[in-house]
């Protein structure tokens, strides 16, 4: 079976750079110091109407917890419908309880929300408390994949996790490890997980172009974030990768 590859990306450029490299597959998202959060639409638009390859857009109004208010749920169920208007291939979702359970409730309604679309649970999976009743919940209202780290900070970490989770999926929903993949640890993860589709964002940083720079100020109000540098994708790190899973179809 053909391995599949997932760059996460966070602007329309780093999608088109990425998909030259051989990704098989975008996560488009936003705002990569809040771990991602939806992109506008006219990124969605520009990267379905240009890409060759599956978008699949995250739906997740703000950084933070995986609760989310009633007004919050409402604003996710108008992206979703919009980002099927706009021909995305998917949705990537998440969906907690105050305990740290799955929220079926509104996964599932999401899921009837974007049919057709595919839709992937994110990495909010990693935050319940019991992995493996989680996957058997998701099983039931046929989500079609999940991202998963093994409920742990990288998937290399979580690589037995991983393996338990494929292993007792088998051909109803997708695990897909991400978190940390890069073109080091694919080949130990690929054979200790069993998995077929895995999820990098292969991230670099590219100055800014700009001749001035006013160090009296920063936009965000924080040292922390440099508003000189943005967020993009490393070609040769998505081109070993791909070039990884080829080798193990």
């Amino acid at each position: 079976m053909e391995k599949k590859l997932e760059i996460c990306c966070y602007s329309a450029e780093s999608a088109i750079k990425a998909e030259q490299a051989g990704a098989h597959r975008i996560e488009l998202c936003d705002n990569f110091t809040e771990g991602g959060t939806t992109p506008s639409y006219a990124t969605i638009k520009y990267c379905v109407e240009k890409l060759n390859i599956p978008v699949n857009v995250i739906v997740r109004p703000r950084g933070g917890d995986f609760l989310y208010s009633n007004a919050e749920f409402e604003i996710i169920k108008d992206d979703v419908l919009k980002i099927k208007e706009l021909g995305a291939n998917g949705v990537v979702i998440g969906f907690l309880t105050s305990k740290g359970e799955i929220d079926l409730k509104k996964t599932k309604e999401i899921i009837d929300l974007a049919e057709p679309l595919e839709v992937t649970f994110h990495r909010a999976f990693d935050m319940c408390h019991n992995p493996l009743q989680a996957l058997e919940e998701l099983k039931k209202i046929h989500i079609k994949r999940i991202l998963t780290s093994g409920s742990k900070n990288s998937a290399f970490e979580g690589c037995d996790l991983i393996k338990k989770l494929v292993e007792q999926a088998k051909d109803e929903i997708i695990i897909m490890p991400g978190s940390g993949i890069n073109q080091h640890n694919l080949p130990e993860i690929i054979q200790k997980t069993g998995a077929e589709e895995f999820h990098a964002s292969a991230k670099t940083f590219i100055n800014s172009k700009m001749g001035f720079f006013n160090p009296a100020i920063n936009m965000g109000g924080t040292q922390s974030a440099d508003e000189y540098k943005t967020i993009s994708v490393n070609t040769e790190q998505i081109k070993t990768m791909a070039r990884i899973l080829n080798q193990h179809i």
